[in-house]
C-alpha cells in the first residue's frame, strides 16, 4: 500500500508541473491572440468605415443636376431645362462589393478568434 501512495504522490506532482507549464504557455498564447485580434479588428473596422462611402451614390450628382435645371429655368430657357431628372440607377462596382465582403469576413473571423481566446482563458 505504501508503494501505491508514493506512486500517486509522484504522479500528482508530475501532473501538476505539466499542467502548470501547459496553462502558462497557452495562457500567454491566448493573450497574444487577443491583442492581435483586437488590433486587427480596429484596423479592419477603420478600412470598412472608409470604404462605406463607395456603397452609396454620390449625392452631389443629383444636386448638380437640379441646380443646372434651376439655372436654366432662371434664365428662361425652359426647353434646355427639360423634365425633372429621374433618380439615376446606381449600383456599386462589383470589385467594391467583393472587397467589402472580404473585409467583413476578416472582421468576423477576427472577432470569432477573440471570442474563442476569451472562452479559452475562462475555461
Amino acid at each position: 500500500k505504501d508503494n501505491r501512495s508514493r506512486f500517486w504522490g509522484v504522479y500528482k506532482r508530475v501532473a501538476e508541473e505539466h499542467d502548470s507549464e501547459f496553462l502558462e504557455r497557452y495562457t500567454g498564447d491566448m493573450d497574444i491572440v487577443l491583442v492581435f485580434s483586437g488590433l486587427f479588428s480596429a484596423v479592419s473596422t477603420s478600412f470598412i468605415v472608409a470604404m462605406e462611402s463607395n456603397l452609396s451614390p454620390d449625392p452631389s450628382d443629383t444636386t448638380n443636376a437640379l441646380l443646372k435645371q434651376i439655372v436654366y429655368i432662371g434664365l428662361g430657357n425652359l426647353t434646355a431645362a427639360g423634365p425633372i431628372p429621374a433618380e439615376p440607377t446606381w449600383s456599386p462596382a462589383t470589385s467594391t462589393l467583393r472587397i467589402q465582403m472580404v473585409a467583413y469576413a476578416s472582421l468576423s473571423m477576427s472577432l470569432l478568434a477573440a471570442f474563442g481566446a476569451v472562452l479559452g482563458k475562462q475555461w
